[in-house]
């Protein structure tokens, strides 16, 4: 029996789709080979998968237009990802860096964003842009670009969970906080404790039904922009000199650069403002890793991609305008609250404590829907990665619960590694800050491998029908040297003089990964995995396979070597 290849031209999977005797075969959770006829299967997403990609469908495509939206919108959670790392722009460089940088930085984001909406809509699957490495790139490169990029995206993924979970947590608190008069300090402890308990809260979410999750995710998109216009409306009514607080002038807002990094120009210390962006617009692929649960994919996908992020990029910059007037113009005060949240700082000077604690609520139960989405996304390339043999123990994350229909070893498994994270926080908040950024590195490297796969060997890319046209080659390649570029920023140290206290440890976590990744390549990665794995085959249903073999080989090309070995071992 020959592994399924794919096929190349629209016109060749019509004519794999209408034979008759079309089957693909699978091993199942429980290790028993299954059968089942492509044209059966519930929907021509699911045909596709089967029949282009090779992996027989295990999840049920709940997600339609509405909620696919607003799960991509949900991932970036501008209200509270904006509330919990306002502070970086405000080090770095005072208003003038809230501002600008959010233009400047959002711009090369929405280059990342596009580029990767392209490549999902012509290669949806939960593998995500994971998966792209086996049709991008040449045979023999195929093992360690998809093993690196899968390494990237699933450290990426679990930083950003649990950076997500640490800014609950401070939210949260700094909630408490304000309702206690600012008796109550947070601190650390704290933090990490409650982290624990909402992560689990996440897992058990993660655990229901993927119905019930697009039900959720529905009602979002409404609860978040209505929370994001009120504010905004409420903070600029309220920021009055009668009540204590006057605005900001424009010439403030626009144009006033204050350095308390340390960092030497000013114009330099700037720049660091770009993480609080590429924290926000980052986890572009999320969307992707459930493709497998959303009705035409390949045409809603990339379209939520790309409408969430822009809307997230003008919504953001917006927003950094209002909280830039009504906060004040004595920074470093601001930068000392109580809460250690300096945005919840503003809802209480200019709302009063009614307010303050409302709208830091309201961010706290914006910014656990990101973890609630970011999970499930997590869980989904868990998942993927295990059923084409990259992590180990693939047979466990892969069990699917048959009374929930998820996932549910591979929910738990990341719920686990996400408390072990930011355990790292007992030591001090500025090693956890570097979880934030290797979240950005991490992802976005993920992102641009596949992305340099497309530039590299455009003869391998086939469009989906959501692309960017003559457009495609000059976005890709702002992305990649914009990705570069910051890249650079996130690894050096936010305060000056670095010291084993305030040093950004993102380069420590970024170089263990991949330290991880490269001696368990060697110790015997390299012997088992191939690449993303083919798990269905294309049988014929009658007299025995040779004549079926013979027609799918001249149709589709045979399989190289290595993969057919990948694709025997997963039938």
């Amino acid at each position: 029996m020959s592994s399924l290849n794919a096929p190349t031209t629209a016109a060749a999977y019509e004519d794999f789709r209408r034979r008759k005797s079309s089957v693909v075969a699978y091993t199942d959770a429980v290790g028993q080979r299954q059968t089942v006829a492509i044209d059966q299967l519930e929907s021509e997403a699911d045909r596709a998968l089967a029949a282009e990609f090779g992996y027989k469908p295990v999840f049920k495509r709940e997600f339609g237009y509405l909620s696919t939206f607003s799960f991509a919108v949900s991932i970036s959670g501008l209200f509270s990802t904006v509330a919990t790392t306002f502070s970086f722009p405000l080090v770095a460089g005072g208003s003038a860096s809230a501002v600008w940088c959010w233009l400047i930085s959002g711009s090369g984001c929405m280059c990342i964003a596009l580029s990767v909406a392209e490549l999902v809509s012509a290669y949806p699957t939960c593998g995500g842009l994971y998966y792209t490495i086996s049709r991008l790139s040449p045979p023999r490169y195929v093992p360690s670009l998809s093993w690196l990029t899968g390494w990237l995206n699933v450290l990426g993924q679990m930083c950003g969970v649990a950076s997500s979970e640490w800014g609950a947590a401070s939210l949260l608190l700094a909630a408490v906080s304000i309702g206690s008069d600012f008796t109550y300090i947070p601190n650390n402890n704290h933090v990490v404790g409650v982290m624990a308990a909402l992560t689990v809260l996440t897992g058990l979410v993660n655990s229901l039904s993927t119905a019930w999750m697009e039900r959720m995710t529905k009602t979002y998109v409404l609860f978040h922009i209505a929370v994001l216009v009120s504010c905004c409306i409420a903070l600029l009514a309220m920021a009055t000199p009668a009540n204590g607080t006057p605005k900001n002038s424009a010439e403030y807002v626009f144009t006033s650069v204050q350095n308390t990094s340390g960092w030497t120009p000013d114009g330099w210390s700037f720049l660091f403002g770009f993480l609080s962006v590429s924290w926000t617009m980052t986890d572009y692929d999320a969307t992707a890793h459930i493709t497998e649960e959303i009705k035409n994919p390949e045409k809603k996908a990339p379209w939520a991609i790309a409408m969430a992020m822009l809307f997230t990029y003008l919504a953001g910059f917006l927003f950094n305008i209002v909280l830039c007037f009504v906060m004040g113009d004595d920074i470093p005060t601001l930068l000392a609250t109580p809460t250690f949240q300096p945005v919840a700082q503003i809802f209480y000077n200019v709302l009063g404590k009614t307010g303050g604690i409302v709208f830091t609520v309201c961010a706290f139960l914006i910014i656990k829907f990101v973890c609630f989405t970011a999970m499930q996304s997590l869980a989904r390339t868990v998942f993927a990665f295990s059923r084409d043999r990259l992590l180990p123990l693939p047979n466990l994350w892969t069990k699917i619960w048959s009374r929930t229909g998820t996932p549910v070893a591979a929910v738990w498994i990341s719920v686990f590694w996400c408390i072990a994270i930011n355990l790292i926080g007992l030591g001090s908040y500025i090693a956890i800050s570097g979880v934030f950024s290797t979240t950005a590195i991490a992802l976005d490297w993920s992102y641009c491998i596949p992305i340099a796969c497309k530039l590299i060997w455009p003869q391998n890319f086939v469009a989906g029908p959501w692309n960017l046209g003559k457009f495609s080659a000059a976005i890709n390649i702002w992305a990649l040297v914009w990705t570069l570029f910051v890249s650079i920023i996130f690894i050096l140290p936010t305060i000056m003089p670095a010291t084993p206290q305030n040093m950004n440890y993102a380069i420590v976590y970024l170089m263990g990964i991949i330290a991880f990744s490269t001696i368990y390549w060697y110790a015997g990665g390299r012997k088992f995995y191939t690449g993303p794995v083919i798990e269905a085959a294309a049988v014929g249903s009658s007299d025995g396979r040779s004549s079926e073999e013979g027609d799918e080989k001249r149709q589709f090309g045979a399989v190289n070597d290595t993969q057919r070995k990948a694709g025997d071992t997963a039938v």
